[in-house]
């Protein structure tokens, strides 16, 4: 009886030590778009009075739990009717996020052509305090548009982690899903809690300090520091948007992989990803545009 039970605990032990080494694998697999999810979330959650900055950040995670709640079991609700599906929906997601990377660097090249007219109406609407109506319309705004995006992030990290054990048993594919689901909630959002208080965490040591000594000093830096690393996140994850999309396409659409193999094949692999997901982007765009100002013409 009691070898019995032992024995039991023995394969639970070899169980999560499988677990936690594919749950590693898993999660190195979605790193980029764990990059870009946290990148997203740190910029949807700034800009905003201080008080509201972590209960914005808190409705956003709400939705990015229920968005798992909701993915994880219809990915293995497909995976196990029509394993073609989750295939199907993670060319889709790749298609979205090549789309999204060339949206995002086309709204940086318009800020670069604009910057004076930008900067001209910046400095109007700052003499302008918005009031409370609008702010709550704003942050509405900015909340559905963080979760909507995290949705398509979230489905392409779970159905990635899904792909990374295909051949595992399946409580090992639900323990390893749920684990990369876990880590991309807590740790996404985690790390942009302390993101998006950092220039608080500044204000406090500058006051406490009294505004003088090293305290102040880095104080001040840190304040300085909050719109460098938004910066930078909002970079790194148009890079990591790209290197994500562009080896999925690259890896499940044949022709993709034919032709990048036979033009391409001189350059880097990630160099490779990038680029197909570049003019891949950039065919969605060209469709997706023109039917975007019919459907504003229209209405």
């Amino acid at each position: 009886m009691a070898s019995g039970f032992f024995a039991i605990l023995d394969d639970i032990a070899a169980l999560m030590d499988d677990v936690v080494v594919m749950s590693k694998l898993a999660t190195k697999k979605t790193s980029g778009i764990l990059g870009d999810d946290l990148a997203v979330n740190a910029e949807k959650s700034t800009g905003f009075v201080s008080s509201r900055e972590l209960p914005i950040l808190g409705k956003i995670a709400l939705g990015s739990f229920i968005n798992k709640l909701i993915i994880i079991p219809l990915v293995f609700i497909l995976s196990a009717l029509y394993k073609p599906a989750v295939i199907a929906f993670l060319i889709f997601g790749a298609l979205f996020l090549a789309y999204e990377a060339v949206l995002k660097i086309k709204e940086f090249l318009d800020f670069l052509i604009n910057k004076k007219t930008t900067q001209k109406n910046i400095a109007v609407d700052d003499l302008t305090t918005p009031n409370i109506d609008e702010s709550k319309e704003i942050e509405n705004s900015k909340v559905k548009s963080a979760i909507i995006t995290d949705f398509i992030l979230s489905l392409e990290i779970i159905i990635i982690a899904l792909s990374t054990v295909l051949d595992e048993t399946l409580l090992e594919q639900i323990l390893v899903v749920s684990v990369v689901g876990i880590i991309a909630t807590i740790g996404v959002y985690g790390i942009v809690a302390l993101i998006v208080r950092l220039d608080d965490m500044g204000l406090f040591l500058i006051q406490r300090s009294k505004n003088k000594g090293f305290l102040a000093s880095i104080g001040h830096g840190m304040v300085w520091l909050l719109p460098q690393i938004i910066k930078a996140l909002s970079f790194i994850g148009v890079i990591a948007l790209l290197m994500v999309a562009g080896e999925i396409l690259v890896h499940y659409i044949p022709w993709i992989h034919q032709y990048s193999d036979r033009f391409l094949h001189a350059l880097p692999e990630i160099l490779r990803f990038m680029f197909v997901a570049f003019v891949v982007g950039l065919l969605v765009f060209g469709l997706i545009k023109p039917i975007s100002i019919l459907v504003k013409k229209l209405k």
